[in-house]
Formats: structure tokens, C-alpha cells, sequence
């Protein structure tokens, strides 16, 4: 794609700017091994790396521009040098108009909460394709570009990405966005710009305060999601969540309500369940769909509300909804010949946990065993781990700590921590094994025909972090592994 610098520049409030901007322009990056010739380079503070030092790096590679918030040292001659207060910012305005502001040309739906993002989003989309839209996905899982599945590894890109895929997505026709919206991405700049046809709240609960350090703040930065709504943009709120509520507090946009125990803007009420599925009244309406749990339910009904606010007619969204599957490495179940149940779920947060805990719960009858194995991820927050252990313990009827993705960590000293959570009486009921393999695979030797093997953290992912390192590993490879070997 290419566009005079001009006007990729166009509306940006600059401090200073030395040189021609009528140049084209090839490419746009933050990222100076990504420059090619006819190239912009914008220098981006991070966290952990400051952009500007690699300056001389992407002029050396062909920048013919470079947007900063401090000129470079030397002199530069034929590079044009634009000074910002703030690069994340211009860098969302320029991706706006680089790609012609194609979050514009959607109907664009975020999907924030701690829990269910990557659910409801997922299932927006594929409801859109069902009842046959054009649409596109931005979440944990993959980028969709309508059928073209991309890989993904941050559950929000960066706004360029964005504004790149959202381009690809206006290409191919698409009329629908969906798209998950991370406390991360909302706190550094990574959906400034876009404009939101609606905004979607699912629930708080604990979870990321290595990052933000206060649960006031994570509170703060998802309401911001909220708070940014335009008026012509509608926003749906879990009313379930003590904090739902708060979401709206100063929103513009219209305001709607979703929930399983109040009056809302949309109810939903189980009707029966069982590891099968769940017959669900929406609405009004009964249907039966393959997901298990209230959590589940929950989420279907913020897809059915979402639905009704973009105009969908709701027989037809109902219709394309009893059709949807659940999510990948979502309460995902594997049977064994002699009638064990294997479940996989993403669940890496204490409430996540406790909901599908609850769900098995509700469903298992008297005589059956579940044992959960759960770990906690390594360099990430470690307030929650003794919760988590705590959480697994109250609700199964055995349970084995194991690794995540320990990443730096000692995957022993994770377990530690989480021990702490379980008292000493309960500790009868708990292994400790730090091989995640060898932890599922004992977890499925203990459980006689009838019982339940929940293996919770990781889900869909396919690999294991450790040491900077990723290896292949996939809980629900491992599980079928194991059953397979004992018919």
C-alpha cells in the first residue's frame, strides 16, 4: 500500500518537523528490523524498550521518515524527522489514516472482561457467519479475515495491526468486526482511534495485578472501554457482576443490561444440563445448545444481546445460535472408552476455575470422582496462585498442582505458593507434580470409569513456556494419548 507521508501525517500535532513531506510512503512500523526502503519509522517508549535507539538502525535500513518524541543526535540529511509529545498516539492516527480509517467502514464490537472475551467473541463471529454476513476476529485463539485464519499471539494486537486487518477485512467485504479488548490494550494505546460500534462487559474478577497493582485500577482502565463510547454505539453490560453496572456509569453510548438472576435488558434461565449441553431459554425462546454451565450461558446470552443491538432478527439469531460449537480448549470434553470424562478448559483465573468447577459440579452425579489438575503461569500475577489452590481444593475430590507455563520461574516454587492456599487438613487430597505431563497422565490413571478429569490453565494453547523457550504441548493430545493407550 502506499500513501503520500502528507497525508499519513494529516491531523497529527507535532512539536517539530525538519524536512519534505510529499514523499510516498511503502510501509509503516514501530519495529526497526521491519523497515524497508520508503519506510516510517515510528520510535515507541515501551516497557521494557525505548524505540528511539534504534533510529540510526531504520535509517540505516531505508526509513525515508521518522516520527519520535526526541530528535536523534547528527545530522540526517533526505530523512524527514517529525517530533510528537506522544508516538503511541500518532501512531494510532497514522495507522487511521495510512489504512483509511477502516474501523469506520465495520460495525465493530469489542468484547472486555476478565473472563468469557475470547467465548463471546468468538461466537459473535461465527453467528455472523452462520446467518450468513461477511465478518471478521480479533481474539486469543486467531485473526479472521472472513475465512482466512490468521495466528495471533496477544489476545489485542497493536493499533497498527489492527488497522491493518480491519483494512484486509473492508477488502474482502466484510460488514462485522469482533474483536477481544485486554485491560492491556485499552491502558497502552492499542485501540486508540478506533471507533466501536458497541462495547461488550462480561465480568471483573482477579486477575493481571502484576500489571496494573491495584484491582481499583484494573477496574479503572476496563471502564475507560466504556467511558470512550460514541453515543451511536451501544454498550452491554453483565449485570450479574457486582461491577456491571459501573461499567455505564459514564458511557454516552445506549445503555443495555444482560443477566441470568435479574431483570435486564436480556434474560436467560437454564432450563436442564449435562455434559452433553444445556437445554436454554432466551428470550423467551428454548433451543439446545452443546455448551455446559452457567458461565456458558451467560455468554450466549451477551452474544444474543449483541445480536438484537446490531439489528439482527431474533428467530434467525436464535436459529444461528442453536448451530454454534463451543470454543476451542473452552470446557472442552474428551471421552474415554470406559466412560471417563476428560474436560480442558482455559480457566487460569480463580473465578474462571470456580465457574467451571461449579458446572461439573452441578452435572456429576453421586459416586463420581473429580480430579482437577491446575497450575498457575510463571511471571505473571502471583496473588492469585494460593487462591487458585484453594478454589480447586473446595470443589474437587482430588487435585494435583502442576506446572503452567512457568516461564522464568521454578516451576516447584509456583506450586509452593499455591500450597498455601490449602490448609493442612486438606492437603490429604493434594499431589504435587511439577511435570505437567506425568500430572495429567496420573490424574487420568486414578479416575475409575464414571469419573472426571477437569485439567485446567492452558485450553486451546498448543505449547509450553519455559525458560524463554516453547515446546509443543497440548493438555488435550495428552489426554487422548492416555485413553487410547488403555482400550
Amino acid at each position: 500500500m502506499r500513501k503520500k507521508l502528507s497525508d499519513c501525517i494529516q491531523g497529527l500535532e507535532w512539536v517539530e518537523k525538519i524536512g519534505d513531506t510529499n514523499p510516498f510512503v511503502d510501509n509503516i512500523t514501530f519495529d526497526s528490523r521491519e523497515v524497508k526502503p520508503h519506510s516510517l519509522f515510528v520510535a515507541l517508549r515501551g516497557t521494557k524498550v525505548d524505540g528511539h535507539v534504534f533510529i540510526p538502525d531504520a535509517v540505516s535500513a531505508g526509513a525515508l521518515a521518522v516520527v519520535c518524541e526526541e530528535l536523534p543526535e547528527g545530522n540526517h540529511p533526505n530523512i524527514v524527522f517529525i517530533k510528537v509529545n506522544d508516538s503511541h498516539r500518532a501512531l494510532a492516527l497514522i495507522a487511521k489514516q495510512y489504512y483509511d480509517s477502516p474501523s469506520s467502514k465495520l460495525e465493530l464490537v469489542g468484547v472486555t472482561g476478565t473472563n468469557g472475551k475470547t467465548t463471546i467473541a468468538t461466537l459473535l463471529y461465527h453467528t455472523a457467519k452462520i446467518s450468513g454476513y461477511k465478518a471478521g476476529l480479533c481474539s486469543t485463539l486467531a485473526n479472521y479475515v472472513d475465512e482466512e485464519k490468521l495466528d495471533t499471539r496477544l489476545t489485542t494486537p497493536d493499533i497498527l495491526t489492527l488497522n491493518r486487518l480491519m483494512h484486509q477485512m473492508v477488502e474482502a467485504g466484510c460488514k462485522y468486526c469482533f474483536m477481544e479488548v485486554s485491560s492491556h490494550a485499552v491502558h497502552q494505546g492499542r485501540i486508540d482511534g478506533l471507533e466501536f460500534k458497541g462495547g461488550i462487559f462480561s465480568n471483573i474478577t482477579h486477575d493481571h495485578l502484576d500489571y496494573h497493582k491495584t484491582f481499583d485500577e484494573y477496574i479503572r482502565v476496563k471502564k475507560k472501554f466504556f467511558d470512550d463510547l460514541p453515543e451511536s454505539a451501544f454498550a452491554l453490560t453483565n449485570i450479574d457482576d457486582k461491577n456491571g453496572r459501573v461499567m455505564l456509569q459514564n458511557t454516552a453510548a445506549a445503555q443495555k443490561t444482560y443477566s441470568l438472576r435479574e431483570m435486564a435488558s436480556y434474560r436467560a434461565r437454564i432450563v436442564e444440563e449435562a455434559f452433553e449441553g444445556m437445554q436454554l431459554s432466551i428470550d423467551g425462546e428454548e433451543f439446545w445448545t452443546p455448551f455446559v454451565g452457567r458461565f456458558n450461558a451467560s455468554n450466549l446470552l451477551a452474544v444474543y444481546g449483541a445480536g438484537r443491538e446490531l439489528g439482527w432478527n431474533k428467530k434467525d439469531l436464535l436459529i444461528a445460535m442453536s448451530r454454534l460449537k463451543p470454543v476451542e480448549g473452552r470446557f472442552e470434553t474428551i471421552r474415554s472408552a470406559d466412560g471417563i470424562t476428560g474436560v480442558v478448559d482455559y480457566a487460569h483465573t480463580p473465578d474462571a476455575l470456580r465457574n467451571v468447577l461449579e458446572a461439573i459440579n452441578k452435572i456429576r452425579r453421586p459416586g463420581q470422582a473429580l480430579i482437577t489438575v491446575v497450575g498457575a503461569g510463571g511471571n505473571r500475577d502471583t496473588l492469585k496462585r494460593p487462591i487458585m489452590a484453594a478454589e480447586a481444593v473446595k470443589n474437587s475430590s482430588k487435585v494435583i498442582l502442576t506446572s503452567d507455563n512457568p516461564r522464568d520461574e521454578d516451576p516447584q516454587s509456583i506450586i509452593d505458593q499455591m500450597m498455601e492456599g490449602v490448609s493442612f487438613a486438606e492437603r490429604i487430597k493434594v499431589l504435587s507434580i511439577p511435570d505437567r505431563k506425568e500430572a495429567i497422565r496420573t490424574a487420568c490413571s486414578i479416575a475409575r470409569p464414571g469419573d472426571i478429569v477437569l485439567v485446567a490453565g492452558k485450553g486451546h494453547e498448543t505449547y509450553q513456556e519455559v525458560k524463554g523457550k516453547r515446546s509443543h504441548f497440548d493438555d488435550r493430545e495428552i489426554i487422548r494419548e492416555f485413553f487410547e493407550q488403555q482400550q
